[in-house]
């Protein structure tokens, strides 16, 4: 029987208000009054110049890639070790992923290796900030600057995450965050699309109105909206709206239960790192994660796959992460038959293990589950 689920929905505050009122003002199709406050909140509390709900990450990305402007052929740069998401946005624009390798300490894109990716094709540099810690943006976005290129931030797992004082998604030209129900900040489904960039703060509006000037007719800045774009439906339901304007409400409080638990984590694992059984998270000091996840490393796919048994056997859900994208068979097929050399994207995704880590985990399972971590080890 499980006792602690991998994640777990969870209600803060007034959801179920919130969606209530939403009813009672009678507008549940997109851009009601509470997804006009979610962007409001982003805008306000992240320094965002414009922040757009959406109705999934990936549509956020999606959404970054036709801004993007991409023609079949040109290329991305992008880690390997991530959710599919992040690279089939682009690929439906017809681009082509070129996959680098992580950093070791973090599981980011490792920026050492972006310029030898670079070739007369590549357009956009797409860091994914893992387990909401920073890449390092200076040096991604300078070397954007000096060859030209766009930056979009995937920040799926990184609102309210910053790297040296701004935050995760605000300092590329696009940032994109995710709410799924396994995020901090959650509506079931859902995200934002933050536009960093005055350029393309209009087409974005049209992209994400079905390619139509419907935001600008109902500023009065038009006599009738019409089709101008491509686009296509990425509002989200007034109802999820609703949901997650009482979580960001509540932001700092889930911010707060969140570290707590990932830092509980972090020292009772520490015996066990100290005796080289497990190796737990590294957060560069330029970085101020926002407690996503917790992972460990273990020593390599065997022990990982033993413990994730040895813990399901004692009612705990812990999970791996990613199949690296360049060995599945479209990332394959889409690197024209031969997959990059990724050493350290290959051996992490085999050593990587996620705990569980949710709002309304207590202190008493943290120090279950990692009793039971310890008793694998030492039987």
């Amino acid at each position: 029987m499980e006792k602690i689920p991998f994640n777990k929905p969870y209600i803060i505050g007034k959801e179920l208000w919130n969606i209530a009122q939403a009813v009672q003002f009678g507008q549940l199709a997109g851009d009601g009054y509470f997804t006009k406050q979610c962007n409001k909140w982003l805008e306000e509390h992240f320094g965002a110049k414009k922040a757009l709900l959406v109705h999934s990450g990936t549509a956020a990305l999606e959404m970054a890639a036709i801004l993007c402007d991409l023609k079949p052929g040109d290329e991305f740069i992008c880690p390997s070790y991530t959710f599919v998401s992040t690279v089939n946005a682009f690929v439906m624009q017809g681009a082509v992923p070129v996959f680098i390798d992580v950093n070791p300490e973090t599981m980011n894109m490792d920026e050492t290796k972006i310029e030898a990716a670079i070739t007369p094709r590549t357009k956009v540099i797409v860091p994914v900030h893992y387990a909401g810690v920073g890449c390092e943006m200076d040096t991604i976005m300078d070397i954007a600057q000096r060859h030209n290129l766009l930056v979009v931030e995937d920040a799926a797992q990184g609102v309210c995450a910053t790297y040296k004082g701004r935050y995760l998604g605000t300092i590329g030209h696009f940032g994109c965050y995710s709410f799924h129900e396994t995020k901090n900040f959650i509506s079931g489904e859902g995200g934002a699309i933050l536009i960093n960039d005055e350029r393309f703060m209009e087409r974005a509006e049209i992209i994400r109105e079905k390619g139509t000037n419907r935001s600008q007719f109902f500023r009065g800045m038009v006599d009738k909206y019409t089709w101008v774009d491509v686009g296509s439906s990425y509002l989200p339901g007034e109802l999820i709206a609703a949901f997650l304007y009482a979580q960001l409400e509540e932001s700092n409080k889930i911010s707060a239960k969140r570290l707590s638990i990932w830092q509980q984590y972090h020292e009772l694992l520490e015996p066990l790192e100290e005796k080289g059984l497990l190796r737990r998270p590294i957060i560069p000091c330029t970085c101020g994660h926002n407690a996503h996840m917790y992972y460990i490393l273990l020593k390599d796919l065997d022990t990982r796959t033993k413990l994730i048994a040895h813990l399901r056997a004692n009612g705990i859900s812990a999970v791996f992460h990613y199949v690296p994208l360049h060995n599945a068979p479209k990332g394959i097929e889409l690197c024209s038959g031969k997959a990059p050399f990724l050493p350290v994207t290959e051996e992490y995704a085999d050593r990587l293990l996620r705990l569980p880590c949710y709002y309304e985990l207590t202190p008493e399972e943290v120090t279950y589950v990692c009793r039971c971590a310890e008793d694998f080890f030492i039987r």
